[in-house]
């Protein structure tokens, strides 16, 4: 199949591009962008005009509840709302049932996958054996069956010198670990962000510096031992400077955000409203300025979805008695766009914490739209409005904090490796 991708606004971080032109796709991979090969005869072609194409987006963080808690979601059914929001790459954490401990669970991961044939799923290995944070995991191994990375989920590793050692292993072989910091005591049983609001509701707290504690002693191990490292999601300024520091020190260190951690804060649950019952919690107004100027300034390197989905009796208990989480992939790339209309980012930077970025953290080869990479495109009307809600989203999970927002942006085709995966009928697409 040859595919001519015509009259956009091509927008490429890495190679800086930021022009209308035209793209030229053959077999799985881009041959050329701007003018097509003067020999260049498309089967087929993408009238683009009025839009936004650029690479593929690649989330660092999405649970797809297949194996082990299907009734929330699968593959199938996430990885379709992935490539309805213009996702093409998602690492998917090791807290599935069975865990993501054997290189068995993370071959079904993928078979699944492609059997699927939606988006690329790239499976995160566990750090340690059930999770349990006792012993370190076979790691050389999991990564010889496709895992990208290695995290501990949700689950603490309460024992220094567990995740020193594990933090050791992966150094000495090259792995990315992904860490979640947040002090297992200090978070105890809570459910929001300690603060007037929480206070007010009666809901136990976590305070910020649940989170700041533990990114002190993840940064000293990570100097300690060198091993790259990616930690988040993040939701306190506090946590955003000493990232900062450490960077410029040249630790090797990145972060990462949620979309709605810009865009929503403690405000948002005064009525408990348990779909913004998030982990970490949404935090106050002035956490959620300094995220958004961590994402400015180039510290924070990636947005990401943590997508949760939820069945609708997870979220039907009183607050603290719900699941967290949020059905979040097609509201990653809108909710994004935002900053750009608020001042934040321009969309070129927006599309790079999207993309490239989170690419380069990962040590993957896509995020790009230079000639000979694999073709993994969104496509996306930047203007078009549309409401969330039950009949607007393809995700299984419903459980959205921003159910009745009208956003602005919407995904038109999103491409796989040269082929469409996601195409509503209302593209402009002929042959």
């Amino acid at each position: 199949m040859k595919l001519h991708i015509h009259g956009g606004r091509i927008i490429d971080p890495a190679s800086g591009t930021d022009q209308t032109a035209d793209l030229c796709i053959e077999g799985e991979r881009i041959i050329s962008l701007g003018e097509p090969p003067a020999d260049f005869a498309p089967d087929q072609q993408i009238d683009a005009s009025g839009r936004v194409v650029c690479p593929g987006l690649v989330d660092l963080q999405a649970r797809l509840r297949e194996p082990g808690q299907e009734h929330k979601g699968t593959v199938a059914s996430e990885t379709a709302a992935a490539a309805a929001g213009g996702i093409t790459t998602l690492c998917c954490p090791p807290d599935t049932n069975p865990v993501t401990d054997t290189p068995a669970v993370a071959n079904l991961i993928q078979e699944l996958a492609r059997s699927s044939g939606n988006v690329q799923v790239l499976p995160i290995g566990a750090l340690t054996p059930g999770l349990a944070g006792e012993r370190i995991s076979e790691m050389v191994v999991l990564s010889q069956a496709g895992c990208i990375a290695f995290s501990n989920a949700d689950r603490p590793i309460v024992n220094t010198e567990v995740l020193r050692r594990a933090m050791e292993y992966a150094a000495s072989h090259d792995l990315t670990v992904l860490l979640r910091p947040q002090d297992p005591w200090l978070a105890a049983n809570g459910c929001a962000h300690e603060g007037a609001v929480s206070t007010r509701l009666g809901l136990p707290g976590i305070p910020a510096f649940a989170e700041t504690i533990e990114v002190t002693r993840l940064l000293t191990l990570i100097g300690q031992t060198g091993a790259r490292t990616h930690l988040g999601p993040l939701s306190t300024a506090r946590a955003i400077q000493m990232i900062g520091r450490a960077q410029f020190d040249g630790l090797p260190v990145s972060a990462s955000i949620t979309a709605h951690h810009l865009h929503l804060s403690e405000i948002d649950i005064s009525d408990f409203n348990s779909q913004c019952y998030l982990r970490p919690p949404l935090r106050s107004q002035r956490d959620q300025d300094g995220l958004r100027h961590g994402l400015a300034r180039g510290v924070i390197g990636a947005i990401c979805s943590d997508h949760q989905p939820q069945d609708l009796d997870a979220k039907l208990a009183p607050f603290g008695e719900t699941e967290p989480g949020a059905s979040a992939l097609e509201t990653l790339l809108p909710l994004s766009l935002r900053l750009v209309e608020q001042g934040v980012m321009a969309l070129p930077e927006v599309i790079a914490t999207l993309s490239w970025h989170p690419a380069q953290i990962l040590g993957i080869p896509v995020g790009t739209l230079s000639p000979g990479t694999i073709a993994n495109i969104c496509i996306f009307d930047p203007d078009q409005y549309w409401t969330v809600g039950p009949e607007t989203l393809t995700s299984h999970g419903q459980n959205s904090p921003v159910t009745g927002w009208e956003l602005k942006g919407r995904v038109t085709h999103t491409l796989l490796a040269g082929r469409l995966v996601h195409q509503p009928g209302a593209c402009r697409i002929y042959s």
